[in-house]
């Protein structure tokens, strides 16, 4: 009978001491009125997976389920998988002597659900619902966190359960904090969110007022990312909805999204405007139209395909590191205004590295404000040197654009001085001309008698010598016509040399000249408005649109369009392939313009390709013909 109680009894109550050494094991965190608020970290916090979302209260704090906790080994306990519930249980150890009424808080406001199970002096339970999918107005505090109170009747330790339950990854960073403190660390709180947002709105303002003086879209641009990354921290920080959108908590799910997207959209387009990648960095100008293509694409498929997608904000890292890296990029190539645009990209990167390593749980020290709100300070420090970069390069255009007054003033006074000296050289010709008339004038007159008696016979020779004179000055025209075709068609010829050549388009600027006239000989007409109004752009020969401010190069849709041989040189081959017909090869024109082949044969590919959609326009074009190939 002994052995058979024994047998019934000694396991259960193995079980009961084994349970109740665990329980001890885990530390419970005291209510002291001399701390103002603690942070439940590593061993205070025990937790376990609920896979399939099905058990309740009764079952969690049931005996069968606290060997079943694991104590927390992470600096702050984050919900990996979307969809699972969660539990957490944390030990309080309450002091009905503290003066002090306190509350338990959770930091993150992107939680979807939490079930804060509270004990009473009998250890019955009561559950308080939490999250941001129920209405803001539910909340007892209106506060961006979710907190409730505890019950400071209490006395000794007590267990708290706490369910979770999500659909994206959240970190669960759960504090004590006394009333007093809540209240003043939430003033604080709010006044410095109050400061950081009415900075947003200052700088744009401030871009805003600049983009009315300049007429320049980086302007634009950086007004839609300060806005962007604005309402990004709002949704992050709970403002958003408790300030804006209250009554939607569907729509605070994934407005986040939406505002991320625009802010990398709007960064990498103002990185390309305020860096002028298309003409410092032609290829990275391209990847960045790649990257905006597919981040659409990927915005697309979040909206409509699952939005739990938006979850995935460590993609931004792409558009962030490429903006960095063009940067630096124009930077070590001479673009001196990319300085302070490095610098802000750098904290906002830092930033940004610093909140992806808290996402992914990688963040080896417990999460402080400090930590949290890094990303929001390196965004400040990227608004103010972004602001200096944008300052920087007005200040840089500002001191380009005096050089030029400064040489165009040398060269007016260049250009008088070398005036005044052919003025002087034409008076002490125009003085010795008319000493020369006063002598030959005295002598005439010493003559006049003589020339009386055959003034008849001279004045009939001078008919004849007239009617001669109109002769000739018709034979030296035609003859001067005839000297210009033939030397025209001698260089026009098949046979020319480059040298020859060059004496028609010596250099850049005549071709430049050349392309302008042929490229607008019917008139200006913009490509984006369709303005006719110009004014001279930055490159030589360029127009910049007086209504829009698009500035069309040259040598912008033509065939020489983004060709990187002399343009002369280019100007030669396209006269050699339209004379030869597009017989020449590519090594006869590699010989004859020291140029590589490859370069040679991919440019007359090009050429024969215009020469044969042209066919008939340049079939009886004659001499003029090859000009006909170069504007597109």
């Amino acid at each position: 009978m002994n052995k058979l109680l024994l047998r019934f009894y000694i396991p259960p109550i193995l079980f009961l001491l084994l349970t109740a050494i665990t329980a001890e094991a885990q530390v419970a965190v005291n209510i002291s009125d001399k701390l103002k608020q603690q942070i439940f970290r590593f061993n205070e916090v025990d937790c376990f997976e609920d896979v399939h979302s099905a058990l309740g209260i009764a079952q969690i704090k049931s005996s069968a389920f606290v060997n079943k906790f694991k104590v927390n080994k992470q600096a702050t306990p984050i919900t990996a998988e979307p969809g699972t519930a969660y539990w957490y249980r944390v030990k309080i150890n309450h002091n009905p002597q503290s003066r002090n009424n306190w509350i338990l808080e959770f930091f993150d406001q992107t939680i979807d659900s939490i079930t804060v199970y509270s004990p009473d002096k009998n250890y019955n339970y009561t559950a308080t619902l939490l999250g941001s999918s129920r209405p803001f107005s539910a909340r007892f505090y209106q506060h961006k966190n979710f907190s409730l109170n505890l019950n400071n009747s209490l006395s000794g330790e007590y267990i708290y359960y706490i369910r979770i339950k999500s659909h994206q990854p959240v970190n669960v960073i759960m504090v004590l904090r006394s009333v007093n403190w809540f209240i003043s660390y939430a003033l604080d709180e709010y006044f410095f969110f109050g400061i950081f947002y009415g900075m947003i709105l200052v700088f744009g303002l401030y871009n805003l007022m600049m983009f009315i003086a300049m007429r320049q879209r980086q302007y634009l641009y950086y007004i839609a990312y300060n806005l962007s990354i604005g309402l990004y921290e709002m949704c992050a920080d709970g403002i958003a909805y408790q300030y804006i959108w209250p009554g939607s908590p569907m729509w605070n799910h994934n407005a986040y999204g939406v505002a991320l997207f625009s802010a990398s959209i709007f960064s990498v387009l103002f990185a390309q405007s305020l860096l002028n990648l298309k003409v410092n960095a032609p290829r990275l100008n391209k990847l960045v139209w790649w990257v905006i293509g597919l981040r659409s694409l990927f915005f697309v498929l979040c909206l409509t395909v699952n939005p739990n997608w938006f979850s995935y904000k460590i993609i931004e890292i792409v558009p962030l590191t490429l903006a960095f890296f063009t940067g630096c990029y124009v930077l070590i190539n001479g673009y001196r205004a990319a300085r302070f645009f490095v610098i802000g990209y750098l904290f906002l990167l830092t930033g940004f590295v610093v909140k992806a390593l808290i996402a992914l749980n990688l963040w080896w020290l417990p999460v402080t404000a400090s930590a949290y709100y890094s990303l929001s300070f390196c965004f400040i420090m990227e608004m103010v040197f972004i602001s200096f970069a944008i300052g920087d390069k007005v200040r840089l255009l500002k001191k380009q654009e005096e050089q030029a007054q400064l040489h165009i003033i040398r060269q007016l006074k260049l250009n008088e001085e070398l005036k005044d000296a052919l003025n002087k050289n034409l008076e002490a010709q125009v003085q010795e001309r008319t000493k020369e008339l006063v002598e030959k004038s005295t002598l005439i007159e010493q003559q006049n008698e003589e020339l009386t008696t055959v003034n008849d016979l001279l004045k009939q020779q001078a008919e004849e010598i007239s009617r001669m004179n109109v002769l000739l000055e018709q034979d030296n025209t035609i003859l001067h016509q005839d000297i210009e075709k033939i030397s025209h068609d001698r260089v026009m010829s098949a046979e020319v040399d480059f040298e020859e050549f060059s004496k028609i388009y010596p250099d850049r600027e005549t071709c430049f000249k050349f392309l302008s006239d042929l490229k607008w000989e019917n008139g200006y007409g913009c490509r984006k408005c369709g303005n006719t109004h110009y004014g001279h752009g930055h490159l030589p020969y360029s127009r910049r649109c007086s209504k829009c401010g698009y500035e069309e190069s040259v040598i912008a849709y033509t065939i020489l369009q983004n060709t990187r041989i002399p343009i002369n040189k280019a100007f030669y081959m396209i006269f050699l392939m339209y004379s030869t017909k597009g017989k020449i090869s590519s090594h006869k024109l590699s010989e004859i313009l020291s140029i590589r082949q490859s370069t040679c044969w991919a440019y007359s590919s090009r050429i024969k390709k215009v020469m044969e959609s042209r066919k008939k326009e340049i079939k009886n074009a004659g001499d003029k013909g090859w000009s006909r190939l170069v504007v597109e």
